[in-house]
């Protein structure tokens, strides 16, 4: 009997197509979902700012 863990009978070992999945989930989903949330919050409070301090002048 050796020390060596075997890593076949774990269950918590990632393999490929968790991996792939957990990058398509990330890739496809999440990324957009942040972008969107960042350009809106960024929208949104740029919109507060000029409802208290007027639009930009030139």
């Amino acid at each position: 009997m050796s020390d060596t863990p075997d890593f076949q009978d774990d269950p918590a070992r990632s393999t490929k197509s968790d991996e792939r999945t957990a990058f398509l989930i990330l890739a496809v989903v999440l990324a957009p979902a942040l972008a969107v949330a960042i350009v809106g919050g960024w929208g949104f409070f740029v919109w507060i700012l000029q409802m208290f301090y007027g639009p930009p002048t030139g």
